[in-house]
């Protein structure tokens, strides 16, 4: 399984429509794209940063998504950004 790994920052207040919008426009996209297997949505209300993790079945289905899609759903939150997202990918080693 491999992870994909979005780090964010956006002003506090602006937490509950970040994770409004994630629920209502970007998991479903995600949910319908080849090889997803699950994906967690982590913030830090006080801080407001927030992390997303997507899991894949394979590296080539992550891949798939890499792109343009991803592109496509951090557009969603570019209002709210306070700094620019950084993307990382994972191979999951351990999943308990």
């Amino acid at each position: 399984m491999y992870a994909r790994v979005v780090t964010v920052q956006i002003a506090p207040e602006k937490v509950m429509e970040a994770i409004q919008l994630w629920k209502d426009s970007v998991m479903p996209a995600v949910k319908s794209q080849k090889g997803f297997s699950s994906g967690r949505f982590l913030v830090n209300r006080a801080s407001g940063k927030i992390v997303t993790v997507g899991v894949w079945e394979t590296e080539a289905d992550m891949q798939a998504t890499a792109g343009a899609f991803v592109q496509e759903q951090l557009a969603k939150f570019a209002s709210l950004f306070s700094a620019p997202p950084v993307v990382e990918q994972y191979e999951v080693a351990i999943e308990a």
